[in-house]
């Protein structure tokens, strides 16, 4: 029992890290987009309410958003997986000898001997012939696809909790120290999800940080700016 809870754990765990990278792809890309149309509203006017609605108008689009763009690019992934495996599961059926002997070699090209990798390959065939091939030559778990509802779920909730941030950091303060407030819970936030992202891709935390963090300061600078001066013309 215990041997086959590991094995299922392993099985889904590309999945749940692909569903993890959504989720902070989401929290940032909410952080940033509605971090810049707010302080750019804010430079413009100090008008709550203005802000407030540029802000939530920018949440619910951006989150409907995100989730859709996600739920089109897993779902044409996930296709494309199910074209491969239908044709590795033909091949299997027609030419079942060829592909052990493609199994054996690329277990030879991993160092292991001919007789041991013609062994392994010939049992992991018999036991799952299209789990062993699939994940040998494609890379592919087909018991552990990407759910394109799942991934479209988590981008949309990361989403909307990212966005959160810098619109209550800019609506609960006064007036006066409404962008400071905003740009130090935003810094903050960035901080964090520059380093998750690094830590899940195995990427210097460092530079994820100080990319991540400054992409962010010059957003909201350049959007700040452009409402000052949109706000002066009109």
């Amino acid at each position: 029992m215990t041997t086959h809870a590991g094995e299922d754990f392993v099985a889904n765990l590309g999945s749940r890290l692909n569903l993890l990278r959504a989720g902070v792809l989401g929290a940032n890309d909410g952080i940033v987009s509605v971090a810049g149309l707010v302080v750019g509203v804010a430079g413009a006017t100090t008008d709550r309410t203005a802000i407030a609605v540029a802000g939530i108008a920018g949440l619910v689009a951006g989150a409907f958003s995100m989730a859709g763009g996600e739920y089109v690019s897993v779902s044409t992934q996930r296709d494309t997986e199910r074209a491969t495996l239908d044709k590795e599961r033909w091949e299997l059926d027609t030419m079942p000898e060829v592909e052990l002997t493609e199994l054996a070699g690329i277990y030879e090209r991993k160092g292991i001997s001919p007789d041991v990798a013609h062994e392994v390959a010939r049992q992991l065939t018999a036991h799952d012939a299209l789990g062993a091939h699939a994940e040998a030559e494609l890379g592919i778990d087909p018991e552990s696809l990407t759910s394109p509802w799942q991934a479209a779920l988590a981008s949309f909730v990361a989403f909307v909790l990212g966005a959160s941030l810098p619109l209550v950091a800019i609506l609960l303060p006064v007036s006066g120290s409404r962008v400071t407030s905003c740009v130090a819970a935003v810094v903050l936030a960035l901080t964090l999800t520059g380093w998750i992202s690094a830590r899940l891709g195995g990427a210097n935390v460092g530079r994820a940080v100080l990319r991540n963090v400054g992409l962010g300061l010059v957003s909201m600078l350049v959007t700040y700016w452009v409402g000052r001066l949109v706000g002066t013309q009109i």
